[in-house]
């Protein structure tokens, strides 16, 4: 197993920007950018200091399984992940891009994620313990902990700079940021891109408990005055969503998963709290991730991608 790849260092290639997981690079095409997937994880909006070997490469192989099955019902902005059909300067440093890497269309990011929510859990289930309500939207009473919603939700949240955390906001809100308009188009579109992506994880035996879907916006390609909104960054990895194994469901309680959550709940039985961002008391030296930890996470990323794609994972 090769060591984790926490950065990248494409010197003849401008850097756009460094993600809590991607690093993104100008290319010499203006309407296209270069997106990387390293193996860095973040939990709670804080980047760890190890990160999870060939976990980019997972990422970007699920993230290329949802594009081509949901691309009839929402333009993306993928094009290609074959370096040999991306620019010439991209193809020099191919031993650190290889599997890690997509060519994509440059977009106007709209600065709200949107999460939909199937079940009652996380944040969620935080929030609806205090005040019967999850991002403001009001939800029967009487609900348990992982129960399914009577319908999927749309839960906006901003979009923070690294190191700051997202903030979950209202739908009201949300539209008063980007335009009502366009907040219920996109959330129209982030419902149909879940209830598609939830029935078939069902067949292979995953719930998709949530997801965090990001859009943006390019020129129209049919000749309208009004943009495109394509559905851009990762899709339905487990760095943007939860999976449970089916066969695993019970209510009332929390779930195993295939997702983040088994590093979170790692570090706060280490630990971490709200204002610990920094390091162990807040010490300035960063959060470590344990072995173990780290291959259990390993191990989980694959058998998700093995149940969703039925084949044996690539390692």
């Amino acid at each position: 197993m090769s060591s984790a790849l926490l950065t990248t260092n494409l010197q003849d290639l401008a850097l756009i920007s460094r993600g809590k997981v991607r690093d993104v690079y100008c290319t010499s095409s203006e309407s296209l950018l270069l997106l990387v997937a390293t193996d860095r994880i973040s939990v709670f909006d804080v980047i760890l200091k190890n990160g999870i070997p060939d976990k980019g490469k997972i990422l970007t192989r699920i993230s290329l399984f949802w594009f081509e099955k949901l691309k009839d019902g929402v333009p993306n902005h993928f094009v290609t992940a074959n370096i040999d059909d991306m620019p010439e300067e991209v193809k020099e440093y191919r031993d650190q891009l290889d599997g890690r890497c997509m060519l994509v269309k440059k977009a106007n990011v709209i600065p709200i994620e949107f999460i939909v929510r199937g079940y009652l859990t996380g944040s969620a289930w935080a929030e609806y313990k205090k005040s019967g309500t999850m991002h403001g939207i009001p939800l029967p009473d009487g609900m348990v902990e992982s129960q399914q919603l009577p319908q999927p939700l749309v839960t906006p949240s901003t979009k923070a700079e690294q190191g700051a955390h997202d903030e979950n906001i209202s739908p009201d809100r949300a539209g008063q940021l980007i335009g009502s308009e366009l907040y219920s188009r996109v959330a129209a579109m982030s419902l149909r891109l879940y209830s598609t992506a939830a029935e078939y994880a069902y067949s292979r035996g995953l719930i998709l408990a949530d997801t965090k879907f990001e859009f943006g916006l390019i020129p129209s390609t049919t000749g309208t005055s009004e943009d495109e909104v394509i559905l851009v960054d990762e899709v339905l990895t487990p760095d943007s969503s939860r999976y449970w194994p089916l066969d695993q469901y019970v209510l009332g309680k929390p779930q195993p998963s295939f997702d983040k959550q088994y590093v979170r709940d790692w570090l706060v039985s280490v630990g971490y709290r709200k204002g610990l961002e920094s390091g162990p008391g807040g010490n300035g030296e960063g959060w470590s991730v344990d072995e173990t930890v780290i291959q259990g996470t390993r191990r989980r990323y694959l058998e998700a991608e093995e149940m969703l794609k039925n084949e044996c994972p690539q390692a």
